[in-house]
Formats: structure tokens, sequence, C-alpha cells
């Protein structure tokens, strides 16, 4: 279908990792066994899963977000809605699954590192099933994070991200961490069919197998990606059209704890990207999202709407 005869309701649509992050900071949150216990600094509960907060930073930065998902009937749920809701994402095709506990993220955080528990719960409650083509022509672009943990659907992307190819959508891909640490083989499948691959640094070198990041590139294009924009944490992120490659520093932040810093990221990148503007100003408001909101605490607190960075 060609996509100057489509009228999509939203600009981006995405599959929800359902989850609500517990963030525990502290200079000592290490769990000490044998019936321990120990004082913490602080706490913030807050929604998490990483396409969920990209949702959210897309739809501050003005385009129209559709997000898909599974929640439990719980009290994480409605947390989760409610969020969504607030920031605007339009939640129509997220379904409340009374059998299904919402998923749970406990981030220890003490100063400069995190180490994360995860419950899967509703994090990969998505199906197959769950991708009609109602739902992907009601898109210009589909974004898939959270690969990795999706695992319900995982085996089932590349034939949903050429189908989306086919019905006239852009693609983008960020696979965050695999915790089985095998870096999906069947990647070598998807990546033709992904427009922009945004992993990080150390996403990229595992994935493609490389030593260092410009051998990964390199490798990550002859998979068959467009576009690569990888994201170095402080030293800022790239993006390599195959010809070229464009780098992007970062001012440092003193405080926070990096949570959803990459997926505001690739949300902000992608605003710019969607409006047609050049690559280095596309990785500049990229940049700006991920420091905004790596300096404040939990995945969306730090948010900026496009205002305050899109014409920076």
């Amino acid at each position: 279908m060609n996509s100057l005869l489509r009228s999509p309701k939203y600009d981006v649509i995405t599959f929800g990792d359902m989850a609500v992050d517990l963030i525990v900071n502290g200079k000592d949150v290490v769990p000490q066994f044998g019936q321990v216990e120990k004082l913490i600094e602080d706490y913030t509960l807050e929604m998490g899963g990483s396409c969920c907060i990209f949702a959210c930073q897309a739809a501050r930065l003005g385009l129209r977000v559709g997000i898909m998902g599974r929640l439990g009937k719980d009290s994480f749920g409605d947390l989760i809605i409610s969020r969504l809701q607030e920031y605007g994402v339009d939640t129509h095709y997220v379904i409340v699954d009374p059998d299904l506990k919402t998923g749970l993220g406990i981030a220890l955080c003490p100063p400069g590192d995190r180490a994360i528990l995860t419950y899967m719960g509703t994090i990969n409650a998505t199906v197959p099933q769950d991708v009609t083509e109602e739902f992907l022509t009601s898109g210009r672009h589909l974004h898939h994070g959270s690969y990795f943990l999706q695992t319900q659907l995982r085996p089932r992307i590349p034939a949903v991200f050429q189908w989306a190819h086919q019905l006239g959508l852009t693609t983008s891909l960020d696979t965050n961490w695999d915790p089985e640490e095998r870096w999906g083989d069947e990647l070598a499948g998807l990546l033709p069919w992904v427009d922009v691959f945004m992993p990080n640094e150390q996403e990229a070198l595992r994935i493609s197998g490389s030593s260092t990041l410009e051998a990964s590139v390199k490798k990550l294009h002859a998979m068959g990606t467009r576009l690569v924009t990888v994201k170095c944490g402080a030293d800022g992120a790239l993006i390599s059209d195959g010809l070229s490659v464009i780098r992007q520093s970062v001012e440092p932040v003193s405080e926070g704890d990096s949570i959803g810093a990459g997926d505001s990221f690739d949300a902000g990148f992608l605003a710019g990207w969607m409006r047609g503007m050049p690559l280095e100003d596309c990785l500049h408001i990229g940049c700006q999202c991920g420091r905004s909101v790596a300096a404040k605490v939990g995945g969306i607190q730090g948010q900026p709407i496009w205002v305050e960075i899109g014409s920076e």
C-alpha cells in the first residue's frame, strides 16, 4: 500500500512492554542476606517499560502516538494507564487482563550505576495475534523496543516489520539488553526491514560481534539496516548512514539515574527524523532528550516538550 494514499491516525505506533519501576536510591543499595535489614535513602515508584517511556516522550514532542499492550487489573496497571494518558499517548489498543500481574522492575541505583531485577508479568504479554492490519495501518511509523524481553512477540517481529514496510510504514528498532546474552541470530533476518536501528554501544558491539564501535557500525549496515544511531552514554551518540558518521557530545549530568534516557533519545531522534530534519539536528534533539531524562529520577519526569528542544 502506498503511504501517500494512507491517512493514518497516529504518527508512531509501538508495542508496550507494560511495567512499573521501583527505583531504590542510595550510596549502599546492595541487599545483604541473612535477614539483615539495611536502610536506604530514597525510592520512587514510576511507570517503566522502554516502549512506554518512548511513547510518552514521542507524544511530548508533538507526535500522535498509539500503543498496544496488556496490563494487569491492579494498581500498577492503573498507574501505567494514567501516565500514558497524562502524557498524551492513545491507549485504545491496551487490553486490561485480570489474569495477569503488571510487570515490575526493581532498579537498585547507587551513584553512577544501576542493577535491575525484573518480573516479566505483562512485559511480554503481547502475542502475534494482537498485531492486526488495523493496528499497523493506523500508524506512519512503527517503533519496537525491548525486543529481547517481548519473548512472545519476538519470533514474529521480522514478518511484522516486513508487513509494515509493505503497508507503507517506516520502522525503527531498539533491542535493549538481552538478559540471556545470546544476542539474537534472527536479527540478520530483521535488520533489512529496519529503517533506523538504535542500540547503545554495548548492545551494538554484542549484536555485531565486533570489538570496536567503528567495525560494529559497518557490520550493522552490512546486515541490512539503512541508518544506525548508537547511544554512547556520557560520550553522547552517533549516527551513520553508511557513507558518513556524525557524532554528538553531551554535557555531563550530576543527578538522576539514567533510567529511560535511551528511550527518550529514540523518541527525540525520530521526532526530528519524521519531520524531515537533517540527521545532525535529529541527533542533537535525541541527545538533548536523553540528557534531560538522565538528570532526573525515573524514566519520564525529565522529558521535554517540543517547544523546549525542537528549535535549539
